[in-house]
């Protein structure tokens, strides 16, 4: 009797160890579809590197003096945000990375703040990024006819980038400009009230501007 026993609890503590060698993997698992690398949906591109150039290492470490001692990890959102905009409005692996060794945290502890925040962009986007506020005030006022016309004019679907690489389109959540709807968010300023015509004017005017 006391064998069985035994033999279960040997069967148990293997299962356990399995689930926690799992566990620790998951935390930073690769995949690859359609020639596209991630690693916890952050994209990983051909050139793979990533460090601030000098002008922004010095806003970096300005940045980061603003903190206490021990709490360089408050400063992760403003550079953050700082190194997305030095690499082309998005945030690779590396950029993660570089960020974390900056302030001497865990991979994982940026990563947290980078996908957590819809701001951050965790793959490659356009040069115009076009965020369709979808929310019920912008719905009510046509939203959806807006991002019809988004699609129409830049050939391309919501979530996908166009083939030219000059436009993304998003649909993203309450843009907090309720008065002025319908709203869409292109890079960082807002267009308000819109209307079909005036989105479509506005796309071909980004188109020429891109020439």
């Amino acid at each position: 009797m006391s064998k069985k026993t035994t033999t279960k609890s040997k069967v148990k503590t293997a299962s356990t160890k399995k689930a926690k060698t799992v566990a620790r993997k998951s935390t930073r698992t690769t995949t690859k579809k359609d020639n596209d690398i991630t690693i916890n949906n952050v994209a990983i591109t051909a050139n793979n590197v990533f460090s601030f150039t000098k002008i922004n290492l010095d806003k970096a470490n300005d940045i980061i003096k603003k903190y206490p001692k021990g709490r360089q990890k408050s400063a992760i959102l403003p550079l953050l945000d700082l190194a997305q905009r030095q690499n082309n409005n998005w945030l690779s692996v590396a950029a993660i990375e570089y960020i974390a060794n900056l302030v001497t945290e865990p991979y994982i502890r940026v990563y947290e703040v980078a996908s957590f925040y819809t701001m951050f962009n965790l793959k490659p986007v356009g040069k115009y990024h076009l965020q369709v506020c979808g929310t019920t005030p912008c719905w009510l006022r046509g939203a959806a006819e807006i991002m019809k016309v988004c699609e129409q004019e830049t050939r391309t679907k919501c979530g996908s980038t166009s083939s030219d690489g000059l436009f993304t389109i998003s649909e993203v959540e309450c843009l907090g400009a309720c008065v002025n709807a319908p709203i869409v968010q292109v890079n960082d300023d807002y267009v308000e009230d819109l209307t079909t015509k005036k989105m479509a004017t506005l796309i071909a005017d980004m188109k020429e501007k891109a020439k």
